[in-house]
């Protein structure tokens, strides 16, 4: 007996070093990552600036991993595998409903406040309403995207258009660029997605509006956010919402950062922002 009784206390020991261990782990290593809404390099280009920034403020390491999908996204923070996620309004619901409400929006971008999705269609297709779309090859992003499916399938259901019943094919292309690639090279004749990603291909000439335009713009609603798991320290999760909301335009590494993240600046936000969206998702047959 007392042999065995040593043995469970040399146990409990270790035990109780992994856990110190785990535990300063986490204390000195943020990890961070986003729902992949465009490629790996481009979330990468676009988050390391701001993973050195936060690095700066909190004072502690920050790993930022991309990962395959956006259910990925999701359970990654519901299991507490990451500590920060950027998510979509949708991908946000989903993570709270998975959690048992245990998931904490922290900021949003002011453009999240007001977002809108943006239907494309050659300019040749003769597409010119959401009525033209029956019968045709249509395309969304993620099944999970706001921008790129919920929404979208949304406003078609209100104006009395069925994708699964109107349209000749649903596709499904996975990120924003795919989604406006898709429509390009033909492989279907409109698609809906992400206004800034859409302006930001504008912008950066790699779409020629002359040819792929834009002929639906749906009305606003509320969207993406920087969240954290409820059981995250709360002093580290003020830091970490303090940080984002700090970033000003008028300083020029900050508005680098917010010119990425395509963001004029970053706002608080709260849970009752993402109702509409819950409420949109299940009328549309999605949760």
């Amino acid at each position: 007996m007392p042999f065995l009784s040593f043995s469970r206390a040399k146990a409990l020991v270790l035990v109780s070093l992994l856990a110190l261990s785990a535990g300063a782990q986490a204390q000195t290593t943020l990890r961070v990552t986003t729902i992949p809404e465009e490629a790996a390099t481009e979330q990468v280009r676009k988050f390391t600036p701001l993973a050195s920034y936060l690095e700066k403020q909190l004072g502690m390491k920050v790993l930022f991993t991309p990962v395959t999908d956006y259910p990925a996204a999701v359970e990654s923070l519901v299991n507490k595998k990451v500590d920060v996620v950027w998510f979509g309004g949708f991908t946000f619901v989903q993570a709270n409903i998975r959690s048992g409400g245990k998931i904490v929006p922290l900021a949003q971008r002011e453009e999240d406040t007001r977002f809108q999705s943006v239907f494309i269609a050659k300019t040749s297709s003769g597409i010119k309403t959401l009525a033209d779309m029956k019968g045709k090859q249509v395309s969304f992003g993620s099944q999970s995207s706001t921008s790129g499916h919920l929404m979208p399938r949304s406003f078609l259901l209100q104006a009395g258009m069925d994708p699964e019943k109107d349209f000749k094919r649903t596709a499904f292309s996975g990120a924003h660029d795919a989604t406006i690639a898709s429509v390009v090279s033909g492989k279907v004749d409109a698609a809906a997605l992400d206004i800034t990603v859409w302006k930001k291909f504008v912008a950066e000439n790699k779409v020629d509006t002359q040819a792929v335009n834009v002929f639906f713009t749906t009305p606003p609603y509320f969207n993406y956010n920087w969240s954290v798991h409820v059981d995250m320290p709360a002093d580290l999760r003020e830091k970490i919402k303090a940080a984002l909301l700090a970033l000003n335009p008028a300083n020029p590494e900050h508005a680098e950062i917010l010119k990425l993240n395509r963001a004029t600046r970053y706002v608080p936000t709260t849970p009752e922002n993402y109702k509409g969206l819950e409420t949109a998702a299940r009328s549309a047959g999605l949760l």
